[in-house]
């Protein structure tokens, strides 16, 4: 039976994937679209390179002349209305010329890129994926070819094969499929180090199914902005060429042959240069920019002024003081209706985190809990103005004690963090440059915000490696990330966040990341130092055994929302709210059961799905028809107590006793969980 019911949800959990990745897949095309609409100046320079693509196909249709032929008496005419661009000396119509030479020059660009990707990507593919001797003598041939000048190599190699435009163009492909395999060679090296390529190896993929299956797919970004610029580089050496006598001969089109032409007769007509030049000039400006654009598009958008990030702007208007469940009376972080946004196709823009207001006191430890997707880590993150573009953070008020963080610069924040506030992020080894020791990491922020000597730094991070326990603190500055455990690394992290004795530390899911036992160690040294140096601790998790056994109050964070306030122990005898009652039911316990896990049904919802009421109805077994009405406001719920429930007074909520709650990190054999009506 159980594993008739595991095997069932399996089924489901891999249904439910598909169908999320199929999900992911067209939101992801609609995020590109959306931005390439944005992008006026890409849409302009894409429309001038479709306009040479359909001059290059229909020129046979709308040159008014054959191109190849002339009547030498009407040499070097001027501009008028049966020669829109005049005529060369041999009196043949340069518009027409230029027709054709847009169908020569796109032609040879494709013959030269379509050569150079057969040849590039493919070894770039091996050489990265197999390494060894097979990318060793790859790289030696191409760093002979590379340090070669490109115009010597193909004049060389002409000069062997006979002058001809298919054939220098050939030459051209060969030389640009170089350039193209050290690019697919480096994105494959380090593409073949992704866990999700170990993954599809564990499961018995062959290294062809690997390298084009699953790599190649993956790298392909780069790869297209590569060849966009290639092109326009291919254009150029076929006029280079062709101007030389080397491409385009007698009997072809071709702007570097009119170039040449128009050097030979440039004291009678100047003219005759300008069309081809100006041909050049903006076929590959186009391509050029439309390279840009398409780089632009598989990147993360990005303001200059602000490095990628957005600082808090001041939302206007009266807000309403929130109740006291999220409130304290010292409070050294107090937020005030604070709501994140970010654009979404179709959807304009979509707020992510709405109206959240909450306090943390001094010397005290709040933990932020609710499943992933419920805004938790944005939360944090826009407090200090960590939200990448283009999300949108508005708030009434941020203070940090005094100091009122809304409205502030990047330049202003950038003081702020570090010095006044510190971050414990979720993964360490990440979190840590690799390429530096951790000492100088952590002396690095002591050099930044209070401008210490290197010997006085160093000083300070011993003293901080022996405040968070990590052994022998002088012998292990000169380390590297990778040579710290990852309990090891999360205590470089905090310590590093506790350099310039800040008065609140963010932890966002500090122990996720960490085996049990190291988990409890984590908490343990949270716990003393908050002890030891008063600092207040806001920390973000999912894991209410964490919140159990630290926090002195909790919020409880639902869909951008926060629906349940109050002191810990409080909330859990007795939660108000059901989002609050499903997680607590949800957590297991040390004794026998039939069937499931008790757990939430469905998931958490996106942002443009939320409706106006209660974010939690379409879960919620207790939800009414005056759940969906209209938004609901977070309310006095009792003493201390703060929840976002038009039933909150009428219903009767299963809870436990915070202190049979043993939180995931923590190694004890058991965990008993108590049921209190």
């Amino acid at each position: 039976m159980a594993q008739s019911q595991g095997a069932c949800g399996m089924t489901e959990a891999l249904a439910t994937e598909t169908t999320g990745a199929s999900g992911n897949t067209e939101r992801s095309r609609a995020r590109l679209t959306a931005r390439l609409l944005r992008s006026k100046a890409t849409l302009f320079w894409a429309a001038v390179v479709l306009l040479v693509a359909i001059c290059a196909v229909l020129a046979p249709l709308i040159a008014p002349y054959d191109p190849l032929k002339g009547d030498i008496r009407d040499g070097l005419l001027a501009p008028s209305a049966h020669h829109w661009l005049g005529t060369d000396k041999l009196g043949r119509d340069v518009l027409s010329r230029l027709l054709y030479g847009a169908r020569t020059a796109l032609l040879s660009a494709v013959e030269a890129v379509g050569i150079a990707a057969v040849i590039g990507i493919p070894l770039g593919l091996v050489s990265g994926y197999l390494g060894g001797w097979t990318d060793r003598i790859l790289m030696r041939i191409v760093e002979g070819v590379m340090s070669v000048p490109f115009l010597v190599l193909a004049i060389a190699l002409i000069s062997v094969l006979g002058p001809g435009l298919w054939k220098s163009m050939a030459v051209v492909g060969v030389v640009y499929a170089m350039t193209l395999m050290r690019l697919v060679r480096g994105e494959a090296l380090a593409a073949r180090e992704e866990l999700y390529v170990d993954g599809v190896r564990v499961v018995g993929a062959g290294s062809g199914r690997i390298v084009f299956r699953h790599i190649l797919p993956n790298i392909t970004p780069p790869l297209i902005v590569q060849i966009t610029l290639m092109i326009a580089g291919a254009i150029i050496a076929e006029a280079t060429l062709s101007f030389l006598g080397l491409g385009a001969q007698a009997g072809e089109a071709s702007w570097g042959s009119m170039l040449s032409d128009a050097q030979a007769s440039i004291r009678e007509s100047f003219f005759l240069a300008l069309p081809p030049g100006f041909a050049i000039l903006f076929t590959v400006l186009a391509f050029n920019q439309v390279g840009d654009g398409v780089r632009d598009l598989f990147a993360r958008e990005a303001k200059a002024g602000s490095l990628g990030v957005n600082p808090v702007l001041r939302a206007t208007g009266h807000r309403e003081t929130p109740p006291a469940g999220a409130t304290v009376d010292d409070p050294v972080l107090s937020v005030r209706d604070l709501t994140v946004s970010f654009p979404q196709p179709g959807a304009g823009r979509v707020t992510v985190v709405q109206g959240v207001s909450l306090d943390v006191g001094r010397g005290e430890i709040v933990g932020l809990v609710g499943e992933s997707g419920s805004g938790k880590s944005v939360t944090a993150m826009s407090l200090l103005g960590l939200v990448p573009d283009p999300g949108r953070v508005r708030a009434t008020s941020i203070r940090l004690d005094d100091r009122d963080l809304a409205g502030l610069t990047f330049d202003e924040l950038r003081k702020v963090r570090g010095g006044e506030v510190g971050v414990v992020f979720q993964e360490p080894i990440a979190s840590l440059n690799p390429a530096y020791t951790v000492g100088d990491q952590v002396a690095e922020v002591l050099r930044e915000h209070e401008g210490l000597s290197r010997a006085k730094a160093r000083e300070r991070v011993v003293n901080l490696f022996d405040q968070v326990h990590i052994p022998d603190p002088a012998a292990r500055l000169g380390d590297y990330p990778h040579q710290f455990s990852g309990g090891m690394a999360q205590r470089v992290m905090i310590a590093m966040a506790l350099a310039c004795g800040p008065r609140l530390l963010v932890a966002d899911e500090p122990t996720t990341a960490l085996d049990v036992t190291v988990q409890g160690q984590v908490l343990d040294l949270l716990l003393e130092l908050r002890e030891r140096t008063g600092m207040s601790i806001l920390v973000i998790t999912h894991d209410l055994g964490v919140v159990a056994d630290v926090a002195d109050r909790v919020a409880v964070m639902y869909a951008g929302q926060l629906v349940e306030c109050g002191p810990t122990e409080e909330v859990f005898r007795r939660p108000s709210h059901p989002y609050t009652e499903g997680l607590l039911t949800s957590l297991p316990r040390n004794v026998r059961r039939a069937g499931r896990l008790p757990s939430i049904p469905g998931v958490v919802p996106p942002p443009s799905a939320w409706p106006e009421g209660c974010h939690f109805a379409a879960r919620c077994a207790h939800a009414r028809p005056e759940c969906a009405a209209g938004p609901i406001e977070l309310a006095a719920g009792g003493r201390d107590r703060a929840v976002r429930c038009v039933r909150s007074r009428e219903l009767t909520l299963t809870g436990v006793r915070a202190f049979d709650v043993a939180p995931s990190a923590a190694p004890s054999a058991s965990v008993r969980i108590e049921k209190k009506p």
